[in-house]
């Protein structure tokens, strides 16, 4: 570069859009009729009229969630061009500028059903069917994960099983992608198993709309309950469930397999690996109401280490034992890697806190922040289409093979991508430069979602 020369900073008339991905968004939202039904319904009854209608409220905000920027302040950057904006998220009236959080307040959880449904309408109405796993199943990962709002004073910020205020959600992710099919704002001190049994059964029904094929529930020890294995026998589902010990006997596990385990190894000096099977009743009241006993396999993977992975003897030796209930015929090694598999939907609330920042929830008010949680899964779960449509071609610059794209890499070069925006025979042109190596991506994506019809 010639040192002579500078780089100076000037403003001009051009329309730059630093958000052109949301044009990809509105292809995917414009496929449903919640946004047109919402907008017919009054769910804001202390409001006389609306200058602005409750299905362009919701939109805007989606499209905030798809950018990153969950704090209501953020419709500000709406403001240089809202034509754009407002033609791209397919908005009928008006971007709001603080409308968001007053509507919102009005609207709070009243919508959860019909949001959940939309859900469901736009996976089904963009040719979206979860994956299954090579096993044939398809996996459900059901999972509570806590939300950080320490020195906050929302409601139902309380204390979580981490140890710090905030907030205890239930999540349920679909398919090997990790769609996301359900979730629950929970208060922070509330038991992972408090609701739970409900929350099963909706998210059950919900996948069922997505798929007829055999599904997979996966849930940790928290949710180990004889209730819960009730709903998953009667609703025909297999499962994984992380086994609670609780008051029974470790000794007795450790002697029982030491005596009968067929498949023992010894990974290194020290450390002795037993794995096997054995069958244990379970007890729980059907949807009949009446009692039922049935015996479920409980398998095991008990591990005594008598040498520590430093080289240190232990005396007595460490011995760590982790049991399942299962319904499936595999292996016992293989019911250890499915659930380890299971571990996955920590990267999905990952991305859900950090990529999309939705950790620190954005309203003092329990209810607005329930709709805030519900919103996000429709934006979630459109990041996660767009990331799956990049893959398999190779017009993307990252040119090692994966199976998801991660939700930061989606936002910061897919949704916030710069474009040179033109009106030209009552059309309008996104340009992008040829400095931008994601734009062949782009383009396709955007075609992609844009034709597609069932």
């Amino acid at each position: 570069m010639n040192k002579n020369k500078k780089i100076v900073v000037e403003f001009t008339n051009e329309r730059i859009i630093p958000a052109s991905g949301l044009a990809v968004v509105g292809s995917i939202l414009g496929k449903s009729e919640f946004v047109k039904q919402l907008s017919r319904m009054d769910v804001t009854k202390n409001r006389s009229q609306h200058q602005i209608k409750n299905g362009d409220i919701l939109l805007t905000y989606i499209g905030l969630l798809c950018m990153g920027k969950p704090d209501f302040h953020s419709v500000c950057e709406f403001a240089d061009d809202p034509e754009f904006y407002k033609l791209a998220l397919g908005i009928t009236r008006a971007i709001p500028s603080e409308a968001p959080r007053q509507r919102m307040d009005d609207i709070g959880s009243s919508l959860r059903k019909e949001i959940l449904a939309a859900n469901i309408a736009m996976l089904k109405a963009n040719g979206i069917v979860p994956s299954r796993m090579p096993n044939g199943y398809v996996p459900v990962d059901i999972d509570v994960t806590p939300f950080d709002n320490s020195k906050s004073s929302k409601q139902g910020v309380s204390r979580t099983y981490k140890g710090f205020d905030g907030y205890a959600l239930i999540m349920a992710y679909i398919g090997t992608e990790g769609y996301l099919i359900n979730c629950e704002l929970r208060e922070g001190k509330q038991h992972c198993q408090n609701g739970t049994p409900a929350f099963l059964r909706e998210t059950l029904a919900l996948c069922r709309q997505l798929t007829d094929a055999p599904l997979l529930i996966r849930l940790d020890s928290g949710n180990d309950s004889a209730e819960n294995i009730g709903i998953l026998l009667e609703h025909g589902c297999y499962f994984i469930v992380k086994r609670n010990l609780r008051r029974e006997n470790q000794e007795e596990w450790f002697d029982d397999a030491r005596a009968n385990c067929q498949n023992i190894s010894t990974p290194r000096e020290g450390k002795t690996v037993y794995i096997g099977s054995t069958w244990k009743d379970v007890t729980y009241t059907g949807s009949d109401q009446q009692d039922y006993t049935i015996g479920i396999r409980a398998g095991y993977e008990i591990i005594e280490r008598s040498i520590d992975k430093y080289g240190q003897f232990l005396m007595p030796s460490d011995i760590e034992i982790n049991t399942w209930w299962t319904n499936l015929g595999l292996s016992d090694t293989d019911i250890i890697n499915l659930y380890h598999a299971h571990g996955e939907c920590e990267q999905f609330h990952s991305e859900i806190k950090t990529d999309m920042d939705v950790e620190w929830l954005p309203s003092g008010k329990f209810g607005t922040n329930e709709l805030v949680l519900e919103l996000t899964i429709l934006a979630y779960n459109i990041l996660r289409m767009i990331g799956q449509e990049s893959l398999g071609l190779k017009d993307t610059p990252m040119k090692h093979n994966v199976r998801r794209r991660r939700l930061r890499t989606v936002i910061s070069n897919l949704v916030m991508m710069a474009s040179h925006v033109t009106e030209h025979a009552l059309r309008i042109m996104i340009g992008l430069g040829q400095s931008n190596v994601w734009r062949f991506s782009f383009s396709r994506i955007y075609t992609a979602f844009a034709d597609f019809s069932l």
